[in-house]
């Protein structure tokens, strides 16, 4: 697999054609693309027989790299306001249509999208993954908005958006644009999208719980955790949101249990559910949630 290094660098030099894009964007999407290619690894090898997609592919490993630095970058454009709203509205725009952004300063989101339409494997994933950009831009909006304004969502209205917030439909829709995974027709089978939204769920209140310290000393409101004290202060929300998690959790492992996905949708499933032991706690800024963490808060 690419060096660390390299790929790190490769990420930056493209990084740079976006405006507001920091390091913290690229090292935390190397680190994060490294930990679910390296789970997945074996499971690649065994479909690349198929595919012909070697999974030590760079063009393909940098091309999802990429990927994950967009979602990062975006999701601080929404919660740091790193670009003015009519610049990430413009880019929000481009990225959902797959479309050069009408505004200068974002020439790597025409860069990514013609990259990723051009290494498709299926057209139908492409396709996907405008969608579901679209849905996390649309989500990220809709948490930043809530969180700001007087009236605070449910419960439920906020875990229903927290779900297309936390991005994993987006990293799942790009491995298998890049590897030939067969999402498109996997997302057809009911089993398949319950799935889908039970690991989401999951990865929401995984990242709200993880990230309550930083986002609480931040003033953060776009938290379960924090969103539930303030409607109901003497309630115990770490306890209930654990006792959330545990639940869901035990569903997700019950329904993989009874079905049977193609490689290498087991070993994702079980990689993104460890991801707060396995990435969170050692994240050097972003996830982390001590002094050394360097006081970054957790993104939405």
């Amino acid at each position: 697999m690419i060096q660390t290094e390299r790929a790190l660098q490769q990420v930056l030099e493209w990084g740079r054609s976006l405006t507001g894009f920091a390091n913290e964007h690229a090292v935390e999407a190397v680190r994060g693309g490294q930990y679910i290619l390296q789970r997945i690894y074996p499971s690649l090898c065994g479909t690349s027989a198929r595919t012909g997609r070697d999974p030590q592919d760079e063009t393909l490993i940098m091309a999802f790299y990429r990927e994950l630095a967009l979602l990062f970058w975006l999701d601080d454009c929404n919660d740091l306001g790193l670009i003015a709203p009519e610049q990430l509205a413009a880019v929000e725009l481009a990225l959902g249509q797959g479309e050069p952004c009408a505004l200068p300063g974002f020439g790597g989101c025409a860069v990514q999208r013609a990259s990723l339409a051009a290494l498709a494997y299926d057209s139908r994933d492409y396709a996907q993954l405008l969608d579901d950009t679209r849905c996390y831009c649309a989500a990220l909006r809709a948490g930043h908005a809530q969180a700001a304004g007087a009236e605070r969502w449910s419960y439920a209205e906020y875990l229903h958006n927290g779900i297309d917030s936390i991005a994993y439909a987006n990293v799942f829709c790009c491995l298998s644009l890049l590897w030939g995974l067969d999402m498109a027709t996997l997302r057809a089978r009911p089993v398949f999208r319950q799935v889908l939204r039970l690991i989401s769920a999951i990865g929401r209140l995984q990242n709200d719980l993880h990230g309550l310290d930083k986002d609480r000393s931040a003033g953060e409101a776009d938290n379960a955790a924090i969103l539930l004290l303030q409607r109901y202060p003497a309630m115990p929300a770490v306890e209930f949101l654990n006792d959330e998690l545990a639940g869901h959790t035990r569903m997700l492992h019950r329904v993989m249990a009874e079905e049977r996905f193609p490689a290498p949708w087991g070993p994702l499933i079980e990689a993104m559910a460890a991801i707060r032991a396995q990435y969170y706690q050692t994240s050097p800024s972003r996830y982390r949630s001590d002094s050394a963490g360097g006081g970054q808060r957790a993104p939405a």
